[in-house]
């Protein structure tokens, strides 16, 4: 089969396609015929040489797929040969072929290409687990979401959504800002031309965010503090812009604040099940509405994933960027 390896570490130009033998699936795991596959900041990660697949984990980058089952391992129950299913890998997404734990696959939403469900795992797996699952998102919260136009952003806007609490988007410009009240946002944020703190207390009354998802670290800890509410709980999710962070613990003890960090590629199989488990039960009803409001979606072919790389380090994108296989090079996005 076809699939994308990392040369070294290093810049996009380190992606490159080799051949690999098709993997076999093992006890507990389906095989799937990936169509598509998301793109995700892991990914980069990955390739510069900062995050190192688990033990055990194929070391081809890719985290979230969609496709047909072309097999199953010994004990799969509930799937079928040619079942169409979106699913969370644990590496090896950038492949024709990718054995994924029967834990991690989900059906595709009703009305969504196997392209547009690519776009789902890695980003709901993670606001489900963060956000929903650790920092207990709730009805009538608001939540102010940085990087409102991005994967994870745009989950987390929508998610907030099904569940009835508020977001806030913090983006760089009005069409991001446009994106993102589309996407269901109660309002957005301009970075570059608001203060991000002073415009979430005079959006809540003077209340502040209940929870945050950040995914920029740096500097801005320290405005996520500033904005959020007593009780709240601050979602650390990436570090794009700083690893260490100055942070006014004083102001924090006076709020009763929480500061989470996770990632999800390390957890355990059993976790990543519950939170498949919480995504089938409480979203994807809500995403087989008709009237559901779908990301932005950019396709590259797979032996480009070069190309997907550099355009979503140049932070220009809005919603996902996806690696289309032969197989689904006929699949599109509405």
């Amino acid at each position: 089969m076809l699939a994308i390896a990392i040369a070294a570490p290093g810049g996009p130009e380190a992606l490159v396609p080799v051949r690999q033998p098709v993997p076999v699936p093992g006890p507990g795991d389906v095989l799937i015929r990936v169509a598509a596959a998301g793109v995700n900041g892991p990914d980069l990660a990955q390739r510069r040489g900062h995050y190192a697949p688990p033990p055990g984990a194929s070391p081809l980058p890719g985290l979230e797929v969609a496709g047909e089952i072309a097999a199953i391992g010994s004990g799969v129950t509930g799937f079928a040969a040619g079942d169409r299913v979106m699913g969370l890998t644990n590496g090896g997404g950038y492949a024709e072929y990718a054995a994924v734990p029967a834990g991690q696959v989900l059906p595709i939403p009703d009305g969504w290409s196997l392209v547009e469900a690519a776009s789902l795992p890695e980003t709901w797996f993670t606001v489900t687990q963060t956000l929903v699952m650790r920092a207990g998102l709730a009805p009538g919260m608001t939540v102010l979401v940085h990087g409102g136009a991005g994967g994870i952003g745009g989950a987390a806007i929508q998610i907030c959504a099904i569940a009835g609490a508020r977001a806030i988007a913090v983006v760089s410009n009005e069409d991001k800002a446009d994106y993102c009240q589309n996407l269901g946002a109660l309002a957005a944020i301009n970075r570059t031309q608001e203060n991000i703190a002073e415009r979430v207390m005079a959006l809540t009354d003077g209340h502040g965010a209940d929870r945050v998802v950040d995914l920029v670290g740096g500097a801005l800890t320290a405005v996520n503090v500033a904005a959020s509410a007593r009780g709240g709980h601050i979602v650390q999710i990436s570090t794009l812009e700083g690893a260490s962070a100055t942070v006014p613990l004083r102001t924090m003890m006076a709020k009763d604040l929480t500061l989470s960090g996770s990632t999800l590629r390390p957890q355990s199989a059993a976790t990543k099940a519950a939170i498949a488990t919480r995504i089938r039960s409480d979203f994807l009803p809500a995403l087989g509405n008709p009237d559901w409001i779908k990301p932005d979606i950019d396709t590259f072919p797979l032996a480009e994933a070069h190309r997907a790389h550099a355009a979503m380090e140049s932070r220009h994108h809005r919603g996902k960027l996806v690696l289309l296989t032969a197989f689904g090079a006929g699949e599109k996005a509405s």
